[in-house]
C-alpha cells in the first residue's frame, strides 16, 4: 500500500511582507479590517506578483514562547487559506490576546473570512489617510490650515 504524499504548501519568502518600510507603508496608507481576534490592514498594490503577508506581535501578548505559538500558529492558517486571495495586495495581520486561546479551526476560519474581505476590498480607511483625504491633501496626511502658527511681535 503506497501514500500518496502531496507537497505540503509552503509560506516562502516571496508571499511574506520582509521590510519594515513595506509595513509602514501598509499601517500608514491602507485599509483596516476588525475580527474578534486580530485586526488585519491591507494595502493594494501596482507590482504584480500576488499578495504579500507580514505579522506583528506586539510583547503585549506575552513572552517569547507565547509569541511565537500565536505566530506559528497564525502562519499556518495564512498557508492553508492564501490560495484563494489572489489580489495584489501587502497584508500585516496584527492578533488580540484573544488569538493566543482560539481553537485552531476558529482561527483558520476568521483568516479565511479576512481573506475574503481583502480580497473584495472591504475596509476602513486608516486614519492618516481619511484626514488627507478629507483636506485635500493626499501627501502628507495634514493640510496647511492644521500646522501652529505662531503671532507676529509688534513692536
Amino acid at each position: 500500500m503506497t501514500i500518496s504524499q502531496k507537497k505540503p504548501a509552503g509560506f516562502p519568502k516571496g508571499v511574506r511582507l520582509l521590510r519594515h518600510a513595506d509595513f509602514e507603508r501598509v499601517y500608514q496608507q491602507g485599509r483596516r479590517h476588525f475580527s474578534p481576534s486580530m485586526t488585519v490592514f491591507f494595502l493594494e498594490r501596482e507590482a504584480a506578483g500576488g499578495p504579500r503577508v507580514g505579522l506583528t506581535v506586539g510583547k503585549v501578548l506575552g513572552g517569547a514562547v507565547a509569541r511565537n505559538r500565536i505566530k506559528r500558529r497564525m502562519r499556518e492558517a495564512i498557508r492553508t487559506h492564501l490560495s484563494p486571495l489572489t489580489a495584489n495586495v501587502d497584508v500585516v495581520i496584527n492578533p488580540k490576546k484573544s488569538a493566543a486561546v482560539l481553537e485552531t479551526e476558529k482561527l483558520q476560519a476568521e483568516i479565511e473570512r479576512a481573506f475574503a474581505a481583502v480580497q473584495q476590498g472591504k475596509g476602513v480607511i486608516t486614519p492618516s489617510r481619511a484626514k488627507a483625504a478629507r483636506d485635500g491633501d493626499p501627501g502628507k496626511g495634514f493640510a496647511a490650515s492644521d500646522t501652529p502658527r505662531t503671532k507676529a511681535k509688534s513692536r
